[in-house]
């Protein structure tokens, strides 16, 4: 079978630990709401890095724990393509201010991109409500 789970660092060591059991839990969200997974990219990197990519690619100036970037050629499938951009130093700040482990919060924000690719949105305050909704269903996925 052809990996679609694959994790790349930018600038930052790749944290993920049990990638089997990290990769089977994705799936799962995925297969959760009818999707499956194609392909899909982690790439882990500095503040300093994600702040470069958000002003190169979306033009914005601010530091962010994470951008997604759909690259499906066809919206109307229930599938997943995308490229992922997790700040390794955000999440580990997250962690802290929320009081959770690394590894949660690491699984919660890995979870918010993909459910982003899946439709998910989080502009509006009703949105973000249903968007943190999914990611409580979500981290119940992981092992």
């Amino acid at each position: 079978m052809k990996e679609t789970i694959k994790f790349y660092t930018a600038d930052f060591p790749i944290p993920v630990r049990n990638r089997g059991s990290v990769k089977a839990s994705l799936h799962a969200v995925a297969k959760s709401y009818g999707f499956s997974i194609l392909s899909l990219n982690y790439i882990f990197c500095s503040d300093d890095y994600l702040l470069e990519v958000n002003r190169t690619a979306l033009q914005h100036d601010y530091y962010t724990d994470i951008i997604t970037f759909d690259l499906r050629d066809n919206f109307n499938t229930k599938t997943v393509e995308g490229e992922i951009y997790i700040s390794v130093d955000r999440v580990k700040e997250n962690a802290l201010e929320f009081g959770v482990s690394f590894k949660n919060e690491l699984h919660r924000v890995m979870s918010h991109g993909l459910l982003h690719l899946i439709g998910f949105k989080d502009k509006s305050e009703k949105e973000e409500k249903e968007m943190r909704a999914a990611e409580d269903k979500a981290l119940k996925l992981f092992v």
